[in-house]
């Protein structure tokens, strides 16, 4: 077949489906390459013990637009539910829950409240707290060049420290935010970026922050529903088929790999004017260090973060919440998924992610267990009766990339040095973390950067869903 107007997209994920369909949808002739035997990259289900288990518990935000607008693409949004107001249980032992809920003032005014009553800082934390979110208001908003850049090397942090915020503020709020979206600490974590979280998710706006859940499982609402989304845009899906090398030729580009598994492996190549490179930031590396040298051996700089998930069922009810967050606990947050994953009846399997969770990673699955049982059952007093089922653990010991101070001068944008190759992933220059907003936002910018390749002009993405992406690490 031709080159002419063939669009190549390596990588299955949330970005990789992304921009398969936009180019598929204007017209591009599209082939989508996923190693695995499923879509969904990072974010996945499997089968353990009789449930359906997802791989980590991937939350969003309402002002997540571009995602929430790829699952109405996908025709699985009824899936998933937004909170109609921001409510966020905290627990910690020996304390009662608190609500931290938003009112219905406007931003910032609307967190006032919940500040205000929060149980976990002593008053003169709350109101050096409450300074300190107006100073990251202000935060660079008018910063340029250097200065924008200075804002990424310093740490979050550092800088909530020179705000008043002392160790116990941070732990008890700050990092109830940074560590999920941030994937580290605030102490560890890039301060352009987690002024952006902050900024985005809770002080812009009112309603930014309230929090998308999904009912359903990832292979319910990513992984099926692409694959035939993908089949109705016209889009070959290949999946089992993993990309080895890739070839500059005159009029484009060849794709060598292979489908299928072990002796069976068939090799194959595929050629197209655009390729797509929408894997990992590591294998991205492997993959384009022959066509473009330092640079892409540049992108293993980005560094890794890992994600723990620990998934326990209980032979009772013992957290009344759909989810809740914990302090003064190594618990960081817990998700109730009995009816999702179809837990017996009676039984509650609760889902615990563990954001940057490096010594969690060297931990066997019997200190693991040792660790945080006692520490549910001092968190959920109902835990103390209850038998434990089963007890399992997953772990993605390269979730994200690091969120570091840095981290921004180091994230490419979607065009790379040689015209029709492309790359897309959370880990580019999207402005937003590692996240399942930044992964579709990274789509659709390397499909804009792709059919221009092709010469095919349609309207971008960020105009025709209202998607307001920014291009490099925001300040």
């Amino acid at each position: 077949m031709s080159a002419a107007r063939r669009v190549v997209v390596i990588g299955g994920g949330l970005a990789g489906i992304a921009a398969a369909l936009d180019c598929a949808a204007a017209g591009a002739e599209v082939t989508l390459l996923e190693v695995r035997r499923r879509l969904g990259g990072a974010a996945y289900s499997f089968d353990r013990e009789g449930l359906e288990m997802d791989n980590g518990q991937h939350v969003f935000l309402r002002c997540c637009t571009a995602y929430r607008a790829l699952l109405e693409r996908l025709g699985s949004h009824h899936l998933v539910a937004v909170q109609p107001r921001l409510e966020i249980p905290v627990l910690k032992p020996g304390a009662p829950a608190f609500l931290l809920r938003r009112g219905s003032l406007p931003a910032p005014l609307h967190l006032a409240g919940a500040l205000a009553r929060y149980p976990h800082m002593t008053r003169a934390q709350r109101l050096g707290a409450a300074r300190a979110a107006l100073a990251l208001m202000l935060l660079g908003r008018s910063a340029r060049g250097r200065e924008r850049e200075r804002l990424d090397e310093l740490s979050f942090g550092e800088w909530l420290a020179r705000h008043g915020q002392g160790a116990e503020a941070v732990s008890a709020l700050w990092d109830l935010i940074a560590l999920p979206t941030l994937n580290l600490p605030a102490a560890q974590a890039s301060l352009a970026l987690g002024a952006f979280v902050f900024r985005t998710g809770l002080l812009a706006s009112a309603d930014a922050g309230d929090i998308g859940f999904h009912t359903g499982t990832l292979r319910e609402i990513i992984g099926r529903p692409a694959e035939r989304a993908l089949l109705r845009a016209g889009v070959q899906v290949r999946l089992g088929w993993r990309a080895e090398r890739l070839e500059r030729t005159a009029r484009g580009f060849q794709v060598h790999g292979r489908g299928g598994r072990g002796e069976r492996a068939d090799a194959d190549s595929l050629s197209a004017e655009a390729v797509v490179v929408a894997i990992p930031h590591g294998r991205a590396a492997r993959l384009l260090e022959p066509l473009l040298g330092d640079r892409a051996r540049a992108l293993e700089l980005l560094g890794a973060s890992p994600i723990v998930n620990l998934h326990v069922v209980y032979d009772r009810p013992v957290l009344g919440e759909p989810f809740a967050a914990g302090v003064g606990t190594p618990v960081q947050y817990l998700f109730d998924r009995s009816a999702a994953a179809g837990a017996p009846a009676g039984c509650q399997y609760l889902a615990v992610s563990l954001s940057g969770a490096e010594r969690e990673m060297g931990m066997s699955v019997e200190e693991l267990r040792e660790r945080y049982l006692p520490a549910m059952r001092a968190l959920l007093p109902r835990a103390r009766q209850a038998r434990v089922e089963s007890f399992l653990v997953t772990r993605e010991h390269a979730a994200t990339f690091r969120a570091a101070p840095g981290v921004g001068a180091l994230r490419p944008g979607p065009q790379t040095a040689l015209r029709g190759l492309v790359l897309a992933g959370a880990w580019t220059a999207t402005g937003w973390p590692a996240t399942l907003e930044g992964a579709v936002i990274s789509g659709h910018a390397a499909a804009d950067c792709a059919l221009r390749t092709l010469g095919i002009h349609h309207q971008p993405a960020a105009l025709r869903e209202g998607v307001a992406a920014e291009s490099g690490a925001l300040a």
